[in-house]
């Protein structure tokens, strides 16, 4: 069973947690959330007409921006644009005179609701981890934002013993990986370490059946360091196997 990783930060006496924060990587951050939150900041106290005005403007910077390949622009553009012919719609179908407020829009409150529940379920897998039972739970729909809330609270930085749970449990079909449209969606759900983790880790295990899992902690590691090669040669394995006839 691995160990499970302490509260984040770690105490300045655990070196080896210490010296994980500097070599284990940082996800990026989503610039389309924080885009659409930007735009509805802006968006507040607005009526339809300066909302209409406000897509106008943004518009006509997305056209701008078309000169541009800089990635984080071309996925700023749309979400920002998107936002703002929201909630221009959103205004212009409301009474005469109404602004705009995210306390009382349902896509803000929908959202708020989702975050409170993904910041509940990371609570309880924290605490599954410092009980060091965190293998022994089944991942339910949505445990994938939950990993990125895991993330988030460790300042932007990979939990090894999270991304090995999920893996483990999509190359075992555990939780609602059983479920196959789910081990579909996880494709863009998941990052491409976990995925490749979870695709050898299958491969593996129909290898050698019945093998310990906690014997084959080395496929984390390949997936971690070389993510593109590991998933090549967790596919080089499915076309090894022998046909059935």
């Amino acid at each position: 069973m691995t160990t499970p990783l302490p509260s984040w930060p770690p105490r300045s006496t655990d070196r080896r947690t210490a010296a994980s924060r500097v070599t284990v990587p940082r996800e990026p951050l989503d610039p389309a959330r924080m885009c659409r939150r930007w735009v509805r900041r802006r968006a507040r106290g607005m009526t339809a007409g300066a909302a209409a005005a406000a897509l106008d403007v943004a518009r006509f910077d997305a056209r701008q921006n078309l000169r541009h390949e800089d990635i984080a622009v071309a996925e700023r553009g749309p979400a920002e644009l998107g936002e703002w012919e929201r909630i221009a719609r959103l205004l212009a179908e409301a009474a005469p005179g109404t602004v705009y407020a995210p306390d009382t829009d349902d896509v803000v409150r929908a959202e708020l609701r989702e975050a409170m529940r993904i910041a509940a379920r990371a609570d309880e897998l924290q605490a599954l981890r410092e009980l060091g039972t965190l293998e022994q739970a089944e991942p339910r729909t949505g445990d994938e934002a939950v990993r990125e809330e895991l993330t988030r609270r460790a300042g932007g930085y990979v939990q090894d013993d999270v991304d090995a749970w999920l893996a483990r449990a999509l190359a075992t079909r555990l939780g609602h990986y059983r479920d196959p449209a789910a081990r579909e969606a996880a494709a863009g759900l998941l990052t491409p370490p976990v995925l490749a983790h979870a695709a050898l880790l299958a491969e593996l295990l129909r290898l050698v059946p019945g093998v310990d899992v906690g014997q084959l902690a080395f496929a984390a590691r390949l997936a971690t360091t070389e993510p593109e090669a590991t998933a090549a040669l967790a596919v080089h394995l499915t076309h090894a196997r022998p046909q059935a006839h």
